[in-house]
């Protein structure tokens, strides 16, 4: 099968835990890998944000596909929404010369711009929104940064598309709130690379007797670092490792970092907390395997990929009962959730679980037989495939309505 998928934001040779670049772009790598190695046909398409981006770049199989949209640096996906018109006037002209199989677009915006190119040609287009505008929008208030215009245009697209890949249960619940019709949706989630993240191999080197939560993810508030942070003054003889943002050198001039730190200090923690800043993904499974427990606590979370990889590693988790969160973890089996923004409630949920060792050991085990069943890349893409497949037996694209509104 040919297909082309179109993550506009998201590049998927782009090094995570940017302002930017995180989950999306590892969703849209991993993905497009292992349907390359199933032996499908794949080019996915990305906005060019470097002068120095070579046009059409080969990886793991995949094509990737810079498309002259805009600015030749990088913006912020609250700054592309006027940058998709051309982007897909762009995808449009490629795909009259080599028509794919089926189109999935990646986010809203590249949905937008999926559905205007693929106006009278015929294509299947499946949507993976990841992330709703609703949702942003009820969660974070004031912070939202987004375009006023995302809600309506999320209606829109969800309703030119062929299918909707949506990667969480939750997902699905707002989608149909939004008024898009449940029959066209699958539940389709993220993976996780069993070859990379396991429980054998080396553990990054520990604090002394201390025991250790490890938290991953970028430097923005909704990722609740603050949350642990505050639930760690009532969890003694512990730390927390917190891994994300930009290099260690370079921490001081960020502001999340800076406020995290403030709000160790605010609790009596400073001198057990440590943000690491950006770590490789090489030096992940290590860093995971080093926890006593992994901690995840957002406000809104769309997947999240993190529980996954220290469940593979073996780890138990805690995590906090937002988007696909809980469609992965289980909660007293392969660890354990609890509400966002709840300090009072997770602390006494992480001192049960430090100092029941056997507890963290059956959780672990759980968890790493959970990832191995349902979160192999290889088994993602084949229920992608169904998706696909599905599509090509729907009406093709009807855009006329997101012609006008773009």
């Amino acid at each position: 099968m040919k297909i082309s998928m179109v993550s506009g934001h998201a590049d998927p040779l782009a090094v995570p835990g940017g302002v930017d670049a995180g989950g999306r772009n590892l969703h849209v790598a991993e993905l497009s890998a292992a349907l390359s190695r199933q032996g499908h046909d794949v080019t996915v398409y990305a906005r060019r944000d470097d002068p120095d981006q070579g046009e059409t770049v080969s990886a793991a199989g995949y094509r990737v596909v810079h498309v002259p949209a805009g600015p030749a640096r990088r913006l912020s996906q609250d700054e592309l929404l006027p940058q998709m018109a051309e982007f897909g006037r762009f995808l449009a002209a490629d795909w009259r010369r080599e028509p794919p199989d089926v189109v999935h677009a990646h986010f809203w915006l590249s949905g937008l711009a999926s559905v205007l190119a693929a106006r009278g040609l015929d294509l299947p287009v499946v949507q993976t929104f990841r992330a709703l505008g609703a949702v942003e929008r009820r969660v974070l208030g004031a912070a939202d940064t987004s375009p006023p215009e995302r809600v309506r245009l999320e209606r829109i697209i969800g309703r030119s598309v062929s299918r909707i890949a949506a990667t969480c249960s939750n997902e699905v619940f707002e989608l149909v709130r939004l008024g898009l019709p449940r029959a066209r949706m699958s539940v389709v989630p993220c993976g996780v690379d069993l070859d990379h993240f396991t429980a054998h191999g080396a553990a990054a080197p520990g604090a002394g007797p201390r025991r250790r939560l490890v938290s991953v993810g970028r430097l923005v508030p909704r990722k609740g670092f603050g949350t642990t942070i505050s639930a760690l003054s009532r969890v003694p003889r512990t730390e927390l490792v917190i891994a994300g943002g930009p290099g260690q050198d370079r921490l001081a001039d960020d502001a999340e970092a800076c406020r995290l730190r403030w709000l160790a200090g605010r609790a009596g923690v400073s001198d057990r907390v440590l943000l690491l800043g950006g770590v490789s993904r090489d030096d992940l499974p290590a860093l995971l395997r080093s926890a006593d427990v992994v901690v995840c606590t957002p406000w809104y979370e769309p997947f999240g990929m993190v529980p996954l990889e220290a469940m593979a590693c073996g780890k138990p988790v805690v995590v906090t009962a937002v988007g696909g969160l809980t469609d992965s973890v289980v909660d007293g089996v392969t660890g354990a959730v609890v509400p966002p923004r709840r300090p009072d409630l997770l602390a006494p949920t992480l001192r049960r679980l430090l100092d029941d060792p056997a507890l963290c050991e059956a959780y672990g085990v759980a968890g790493m037989d959970r990832a191995r069943s349902r979160y192999p890349w290889d088994r993602i893409a084949a229920d992608v495939l169904r998706v696909y497949e599905q599509a090509l037996t729907e009406q093709p694209v009807k855009s006329a309505g997101v012609v006008q509104q773009a």
